[in-house]
């Protein structure tokens, strides 16, 4: 995951992703990371030209660590959309403002490392037969969901596991 890096820069990558863990994407700044390493900000701008690029970073650990847990899944039940959307859920619920940093803005291909977006939807492109279109609206489905139960938009009698059971198998009946 973090092998593009060297290891100043893994730490500052760590670190940024212990203060977005703990207090979400405004808590990430220049000073609030060279605070908790307790180093002065221009020491990062050796290693991270910006926030934006630590953020690029943490999309990339997202992006790579969804990938696995969506690959596993995929390796348990080939083909089956409700295996790889409970990985999907399970995943964001676990780093609610990782997903959120990530998803809630544009993603930054160009930046990417080569190759790690596609990795990362190649398991929903195989359970979809290659269909793209199934599997932008699968995504669009599962990310609409996350994206409600992180922001706490259900009522809080709403049967979530029914309602990822139906939608999921409106898809693939």
């Amino acid at each position: 995951m973090t092998d593009r890096l060297t290891p100043r820069a893994r730490e500052i990558a760590t670190a940024a992703r212990t203060l977005l863990e703990e207090a979400g994407p405004a808590a990430v700044t220049m000073r609030a990371l060279a605070d908790h390493l307790g180093i002065k900000a221009p020491s990062l701008y050796k290693h991270f030209p910006d926030k934006h690029a630590v953020e690029v970073e943490l999309t990339a650990q997202l992006l790579e660590e969804s990938a696995v847990a969506l690959e596993e899944a995929e390796a348990r039940e080939p083909g089956s959309l409700p295996a790889l959307g409970e990985a999907y859920r399970t995943y964001a619920l676990a780093h609610p403002h990782l997903y959120c940093l990530a998803t809630e803005r544009p993603l930054p291909r160009a930046q990417l490392p080569a190759g790690l977006e596609d990795r990362a939807a190649m398991p929903l492109m195989r359970a979809c037969d290659g269909d793209l279109d199934l599997a932008r609206s699968v995504w669009a489905f599962a990310h609409g969901m996350v994206i409600l139960e992180i922001h706490g938009r259900f009522p809080d009698d709403a049967d979530l596991a029914a309602a990822w059971k139906r939608g999921l198998r409106a898809f693939h009946p």
